[in-house]
């Protein structure tokens, strides 16, 4: 079937195309039904099922006879070490690990806290959690005291697994400090802690609460899989709110499994066995669908990495893996790419691998520019497929069914929408706007299984974030179009969308034409408060490694561009050269922080930012520029 008989075949009978495929899951008791709507707006997918994740992700392959079958893949250039786990082995280990877990308390539907760097002792620690039942939140690991007190207090955690360091290039991060401290700070107090000790930094444990990973595990009975319902959370994973409270993401069982499942050939066109790599942490979304979850329940090989894609060693560490391991699919954010493309501008290194395994390169995270996607196609040879999806979906909104049907790429579109998503673009009003006109993106409900029902312990936040600005339709808070061949284009967050002098305007189309100047690594856009204007757009460039032009030239080359590209109506006049940009750990840029900066605002530290300091660097970029006084 097409993309397009694919797309009706749900459209005509949503429910009908849900339960065929759930058919692709072992129950211990399927579901009679796929949609409960008894609670509109608040929908519950598979609800009278009994299913257990961890079963469908190992158990059922080493029962299929596949144990044999390696099931992760750990290669950390920071350690130099590396390792392959079979599913036999893995079933053993999250066995034991669950046993474990079992012996000291931990019952279905406990929460338990995951601290842990990219080893593959955290894949095993969430599902370990899955066969009990239990509901794991992981928190980035190195992630500040405070904020994980914020998380052990909404969470209300039986339990935390840690791990006793994480490891960055050049320097090691120390857990336990943080673990301490955030425990110390937060009024509710975990039972007891597992810690994995790890040999660059072993730590010490508290007599009575903290325990060796290795020795909580001796003598225990293997843990069998524990039967849950269907829209028993799996996972709760915290993203940042507006407000600065984190919300807690809520995963639902059934619905994560069957979606989950179906996206691993249907988008990522993967077969089970094939080695598949999604180049990211499992502290983010990305990491949980796609480095732990749908590649195992699939039955396909995933890539633990621990290092980055640069530094460890050099800009050709990710054609290196993808040799090594015969990656299939790839997927990792833009970010990742423009850091290889500014430190290695020809895509030279490549040249000393042979990536020929590769079928795709898929993109998601932030905004894919052009210029990126087109220096990836350039020098990798594959097609590159941007995607987009939230960490409230779990899995792609927008993306190119490569297992389906490979649409004809539009570099700047994500492509369409998947089956489950009835995306549409509506005005302020809510009404629906034409082909072509730039508006708020929204889906309309029910959202597809899989996708978050609620926020933990939120409710009403969940009906005010998400559903009240646009009844009837889940608010995604991006802004963009739809073209006439129905191709989606992701502009900006909402917020991102700035007003100059009454013309509504998208910083990242503003980024688009900056980052296609030849000398121009990464950027960003943001927009500034003017007294005249009401906003005036601003931009931050990185050059490329080894350009030595003076800098006034290249400003004065890419503010010509946008005047060109999108016309003085854009009074694009600020443009500061700063070495980085502040980002989250998975990469994302803090325009929303940025913008305070150069507004003079007060603004709260982000929890997932990966150097403060970079704040500072920004501070001292815009003062010539007549922003960030003091």
């Amino acid at each position: 079937m097409a993309y397009a008989d694919v797309y009706a075949s749900w459209q005509n009978d949503p429910e009908g195309f849900w339960m065929e495929q759930a058919k692709a899951i072992d129950w211990f008791s399927p579901p009679t039904r796929a949609l409960d709507d008894s609670k509109a707006p608040l929908y519950h997918w598979f609800a009278d099922a009994q299913v257990n994740t961890c079963y469908n992700a190992v158990d059922r392959h080493v029962a299929a006879g596949r144990g044999d079958q390696v099931a992760i893949i750990y290669d950390s250039p920071i350690t130099g070490t590396k390792s392959k786990t079979t599913y036999a082995e893995l079933q053993d280990q999250v066995a034991s690990l669950a046993g474990a877990l079992r012996d000291k308390g931990i019952t279905k539907g406990d929460r338990v806290i995951i601290y842990m760097p990219m080893v593959t002792e955290a894949l095993v620690a969430m599902l370990a959690c899955a066969r009990l039942g239990a509901i794991h939140s992981v928190v980035f690991g190195g992630f500040a005291a405070n904020e994980l007190a914020v998380r052990i207090d909404d969470a209300t955690p039986k339990a935390i697994i840690a791990a006793s360091c994480g490891l960055e290039p050049g320097r090691i991060v120390a857990y336990k400090p943080l673990i301490d401290g955030a425990i110390e700070q937060a009024s509710h107090k975990p039972d007891f802690t597992i810690i994995l000790q790890r040999e660059q930094h072993p730590c010490d444990l508290i007599d009575g609460r903290d325990h060796d990973w290795h020795a909580a595990q001796e003598g225990v009975t293997p843990a069998d899989c524990v039967p849950v319902a269907g829209d028993h959370p799996a996972y709760i994973l915290y993203t940042s709110g507006t407000t600065g409270a984190p919300k807690g993401v809520v995963r639902p069982t059934a619905g994560h499994l069957v979606a989950l499942n179906w996206t691993m050939k249907a988008i990522y066109n993967v077969d089970p066995g094939d080695v598949f790599w999604a180049a990211s942490d499992v502290g983010w979304v990305v990491g949980h669908s796609y480095i732990c979850y749908a590649p195992l329940i699939h039955g396909n090989t995933t890539v633990v990495f621990e290092g980055k894609p640069i530094g460890t060693p050099d800009a050709g560490t990710f054609w290196r893996v993808i040799e090594e391991y015969q990656v299939r699919s790839f997927f990792t954010a833009p970010t990742a790419f423009r850091a290889i493309k500014r430190e290695d501008p020809t895509g030279a290194m490549i040249k000393d691998y042979d990536i020929s395994c590769l079928r795709a390169l898929f993109l998601a995270g932030e905004r894919a520019d052009p210029d990126t996607i087109e220096w990836a196609q350039r020098v990798m040879n594959v097609p590159v497929y941007d995607h987009w999806w939230q960490t409230e979906t779990g899995y792609t909104i927008a993306g190119n069914p490569a297992g389906i049907e490979a649409l004809p790429v539009k570099i700047g579109s994500p492509t369409v929408a998947m089956p489950g998503y009835d995306v549409q673009i509506l005005d302020e009003g809510g009404n629906q706007m034409q082909p072509g006109e730039l508006g708020a993106i929204a889906v309309k409900l029910p959202l597809p299984p899989g996708t978050l029902p609620t926020l933990w312990n939120a409710e009403d936040r969940f009906v005010k974030s998400y559903l009240t600005t646009y009844p009837g339709y889940y608010e995604t808070g991006d802004a963009g179009m739809i073209d006439e061949d129905g191709y989606l284009y992701i502009m900006a967050r909402t917020d991102d969308v700035i007003n100059v002098a009454g013309h509504r305007l998208s910083t990242g189309a503003m980024e688009e034409v900056l980052a296609g100047h030849p000398d121009v690594g990464e950027c960003a856009v943001i927009g500034v408060t003017d007294a005249l204007k009401g906003q005036l757009p601003m931009g931050f460039i990185c050059l490329n490694k080894g350009c030595d032009r003076p800098h006034e030239e290249i400003v004065a080359e890419v503010i010509k561009s946008v005047r060109d590209t999108i016309g003085p109506v854009a009074a694009f006049k600020l443009v500061a050269v700063v070495d980085r940009l502040p980002k989250t750990r998975s990469g994302k840029i803090l325009r929303a922080t940025m913008v305070k900066i150069a507004d003079g605002a007060d603004f709260k530290m982000p929890a997932t930012i990966d150097d403060p300091a970079i704040l500072d660097e920004i501070r001292q970029a815009l003062k010539p520029l007549g922003y960030a006084a003091g």
